[in-house]
């Protein structure tokens, strides 16, 4: 059996693919969408870097949720069961708090208003609705990689007998 099952394949492409569009977003059009023309070019940038790293790491975190139950709606059952798990994600919200308030000039960040903040948790938030349509999905039985490789050697046998 795989590493990576297509159940977690299909759920790694949908966050993948949700964060990298939302990301590019911020970083290309965030100064506008954020409302940071007001702000000095430098400032806006340092602005705009730490929304984006901030919602980079919160999105991280919200889906950590969603990957202990990659094929169930309910991801929360259990959660306060395992203590370590619970520790770690709170140990990971501190730390993104510690850095974004105090490591400013050590991790090149800035403070975030509380809007920024709330900008941030929304991004992160929306992993969750966005797991679950994605849990509606089917995906094939067979491994993808099995998919992929009959493909590849299918092709090679019909050059090979050109």
């Amino acid at each position: 059996e795989p590493l990576i099952t297509n159940v977690m394949w299909r759920n790694l492409i949908i966050q993948a693919l949700y964060q990298v569009i939302v990301l590019l977003i911020l970083n290309f059009r965030g100064r506008s969408i954020l409302n940071l023309e007001h702000e000095s070019d430098d400032q806006a940038s340092k602005l705009k870097n730490t929304l984006i790293f901030n919602a980079f790491v919160l999105c991280q975190i919200f889906n950590e949720l969603n990957a202990r139950k990659p094929d169930e709606i309910n991801v929360w059952k259990g959660v306060t069961k395992n203590r370590l798990f619970m520790g770690i994600v709170g140990l990971t919200v501190v730390l993104q708090v510690i850095i974004i308030f105090f490591l400013g000039k050590f991790t090149s960040t800035v403070r975030l208003s509380w809007k920024l903040w709330l900008v941030s948790v929304v991004i992160g938030i929306i992993s969750w609705p966005l797991a679950i349509v994605g849990k509606l999905i089917p995906v094939p039985e067979r491994p993808f990689s099995d998919i992929l490789q009959r493909k590849y050697v299918k092709k090679e046998n019909q050059e090979d007998n050109l």
